[in-house]
């Protein structure tokens, strides 16, 4: 793939549908690379369109108002980086030849929806999973819990993302607040939920999946585990490397590849798994950069961000580990828009410390304003520089 001039002729445009902090790292590195960058989002001002070329507020679930700001744009690449995409619509204008989308159209109608992932996994590759059911009402919800999964057991709009909607149920006159709380997290109005049951698990990790080009072939490789600590399904804090038995990380990265392969085409993916002792089961899988995969931006030579523009772009990779590393979130701690952050002096003197604040326009309580980054000789060291880190930097009204 030919690199070229921004904003002339020769230009390669890639287009991100989704303009979170994930997004802004891949516009960074796509810039730093030669190519335009075009931002789109459902509201104005996101942390992508700050360092885009140009940007677009765009409903992207509606198909029309999609391919109207394809068209106008003629971009080569299309990148999604949310779940909420009228992913129909992408795959007719692959078909059309109009846009490659990365990693492919039909990676991203996959696993959009946890419908379609899990069944590929499931019930195509035969991957090990927890039991799950899905569920149009409540009453079928309340049945394939008693029936299917047992209590405990997860419930999941079938698209959301960053935990929203999801809930532990531990007894069923907990189904119903379940239910409502999924149907006002997930992304588009889809009365649709995954109940899964509980799986014992050691520890969860981030399997970063890279597909890239190499001698014209596609290659797979593979960055360190990432572990990483959840609250009500939203992560808090990630390092990397995680430590694990030699055998369970061979059976992580054949699963991995096994569901990568599946989806195809080029980029980075997350695979989530969990773990106990040499046991792997396949969680979730994203065709995209992950949240917990931030901590690379410390740990590795280069960055999950790095790796997803390269790979895109048919360029070499490396996934080597630089250092032990760790990542802790900075939560908004109040509603507001146009914040400004105090301490950022004190959280940067923490020895082997860095951030990363979003610019997101708008604050809200639990919404994740930045993160703070810390290398160290190991991942427990690591992990308390960045949860120190992190805690000195307060969000304050304007």
């Amino acid at each position: 793939m030919r690199l070229g001039t921004p904003l002339s002729d020769t230009a390669l445009k890639v287009m991100l549908l989704g303009s979170g902090e994930l997004g802004k790292e891949v516009a960074i590195e796509l810039q730093r690379l030669g190519c335009e960058v075009i931002a789109v989002d459902r509201y104005d001002n996101a942390p992508a369109m700050q360092v885009a070329h140009r940007s677009h507020v765009v409903v992207m679930t509606d198909a029309a108002a999609l391919r109207a700001v394809v068209e106008a744009e003629r971009p080569h690449l299309i990148v999604p980086e949310i779940e909420a995409i009228a992913t129909d619509e992408l795959v007719k204008i692959e078909a059309e030849g109009l846009a490659t989308v990365i990693p492919t159209a039909r990676a991203a109608q996959l696993t959009m929806n946890r419908e379609g992932i899990r069944r590929l996994a499931a019930e195509e590759l035969k991957l090990p999973t927890s039991a799950y059911a899905f569920a149009s009402s409540e009453a079928e919800l309340a049945r394939a819990a008693l029936e299917v999964t047992g209590f405990p057991c997860f419930v999941k709009p079938v698209m959301s993302s960053s935990g929203k909607g999801q809930s532990y149920v531990e007894r069923p006159d907990q189904i119903a607040h379940a239910w409502r709380y999924a149907l006002e997290g997930g992304r588009v109005e889809q009365p649709r939920v995954i109940v899964e049951g509980k799986v014992e698990f050691d520890f969860e990790i981030t399997q970063l999946t890279v597909r890239s080009l190499a001698g014209g072939e596609v290659v797979t490789s593979f960055c360190a585990p990432i572990g990483h600590r959840q609250v009500k399904g939203d992560y808090v804090e990630s390092w990397q490397p995680q430590a694990m038995s030699n055998t369970a990380l061979a059976r992580a990265r054949q699963l991995a590849k096994a569901v990568t392969d599946a989806l195809g085409g080029q980029g980075i993916f997350g695979v989530e798994l969990f773990v106990k002792d040499d046991e792997v089961w396949f969680s979730e899988v994203s065709p995209r950069p992950h949240d917990t995969g931030l901590v690379t931006l410390v740990s590795q030579v280069q960055s999950e961000f790095c790796l997803h523009a390269r790979a895109i772009l048919g360029l070499p990779v490396d996934v080597t580990l630089r250092e032990p590393g760790a990542s802790a979130v900075i939560y908004g701690g109040l509603d507001a828009e146009g914040v400004a952050f105090e301490g950022v002096a004190e959280a940067l003197a923490v020895p082997g410390a860095d951030l990363r604040l979003f610019g997101k326009p708008e604050a809200y309580e639990r919404r994740r304003m930045g993160v703070a980054l810390a290398r160290a000789r190991n991942t427990d060291q690591a992990r308390a520089r960045a949860a120190e880190a992190a805690a000195k930097v307060r969000p304050v009204r304007g």
